[in-house]
């Protein structure tokens, strides 16, 4: 584990202090286990482009379709 120092206003603070207490869990264990519930939920940003460069015309998710098009002509 690395240490980390969040720096929290004094509402937070007294919050935390009282849930340890009440808890008896450690203030770093409480903020773990929120921190890492917080990261759970958060949602990873799907890539625009994929390759060398960005298209501006054709989407990534459209390029399966587009492939499909003009391979057809052929």
């Amino acid at each position: 584990m690395q240490k980390t120092t969040p720096y929290l206003t004094e509402e937070l603070q007294r919050s935390l202090k009282e849930l340890a207490r009440r808890t008896g869990r450690p203030d770093a264990a409480i903020v773990r286990d929120a921190l890492a519930a917080y990261l759970q939920h958060q949602v990873r940003p799907q890539p625009r482009s994929i390759g060398a460069g960005e298209d501006t015309e054709l989407a990534a998710r459209d390029s399966a379709a587009w492939l499909r098009e003009r391979w057809q002509r052929r």
